[in-house]
């Protein structure tokens, strides 16, 4: 059996990567153009150059719009994966130039201006941001390093993490205005043994805030699937589900025509600071301090 010739090496432009993955995203050539931001007859070039880079055809044009070839199909998951590891290690590199910068992460209705203060304060010198995240980011931006700490709520994964309770928060159950159980002062699980619970994507989650199974082994009520809190809001307001919120949500009230009872017999849910797992980084350590001390719900 004769050797396997050397390839040569293929020095890959990112620029072009990232304009074939929002290729592949929008699955057209026109709307991809138009989200980056640049000429449809140039990203066509661009795209066309990468295919000649690689020795590949990656996309085929259709009366629709682009699809993937068999080849864009391999290269898309490792075209993503090129562009994280690129990002990471952008970030890791700022990190080690900057030892005086730190980015605190939160998510929705945590408060941790308290202690970005008292670090500012403490570290006048330190270059300290904030960046608000979507209930399912907390994890992935820690590891993409594109923020350093944050305050979020479990369920979270802790592996590859150094997570610290900071304090609990009550469950409440959110209902539109004209629910039969609005108004009452309290309720429990029993009340909305029937009622629909949106679900979420997310298995941790969805079990989480779903309370499924109950306490007594049996299922929740099945529920629409949904992302993001403002679809869910809008199914709770229309009067197609209830749902399981945290009490500081609920203080900010989501909308006019929504309203939150006292949910008895459940556990709290915790409100926690979460970094990565041996980052030893003073400021990481400074703010975890801070957070301990004046982020107590």
């Amino acid at each position: 059996m004769g050797n396997v010739p050397d390839l040569p090496p293929v020095d890959l432009d990112l620029r072009l990567v990232r304009y074939f993955t929002v290729v592949a995203e929008h699955r057209h050539f026109g709307r991809a153009a138009e989200a980056l931001r640049v000429a449809q007859p140039s990203l066509s070039r661009q795209i066309r150059h990468l295919e000649q880079q690689l020795g590949a055809r990656l996309l085929d044009r259709t009366p629709q719009g682009s699809r993937l070839t068999e080849a864009g199909e391999v290269f898309l998951p490792q075209a993503r994966a090129l562009l994280r590891s690129a990002d990471q290690a952008a970030a890791r590199t700022r990190a080690a130039a900057q030892p005086s910068r730190i980015t605190i992460g939160y998510t929705i209705g945590l408060i941790v201006t308290p202690a970005v203060r008292q670090l500012r304060r403490e570290r006048p010198d330190a270059d300290v941001q904030t960046l608000h995240l979507d209930w399912n980011e907390p994890r992935e931006a820690l590891l993409d390093h594109r923020v350093d700490a944050v305050v979020t709520r479990m369920p979270i994964r802790t592996d590859g993490l150094h997570v610290t309770v900071l304090y609990d928060e009550p469950r409440v159950l959110l209902v539109p205005l004209d629910h039969r159980l609005a108004g009452k002062e309290s309720v429990t699980l029993d009340d909305i043994a029937g009622e629909p619970i949106p679900r979420l994507p997310d298995p941790a989650w969805n079990a989480y805030w779903r309370i499924d199974p109950r306490p007594d082994g049996s299922p929740a009520p099945d529920g629409p699937l949904v992302e993001a809190i403002e679809d869910k809001n809008e199914l709770i307001a229309a009067g197609q589900a209830v749902a399981v919120i945290p009490a500081a949500i609920a203080g900010g009230r989501p909308r006019p025509d929504l309203t939150t009872i006292p949910l008895d017999g459940v556990e709290p849910s915790h409100v926690v600071l979460a970094t990565r797992a041996g980052d030893r980084g003073r400021l990481v350590a400074a703010f975890r301090k801070c957070a301990q001390a004046l982020l107590t719900g």
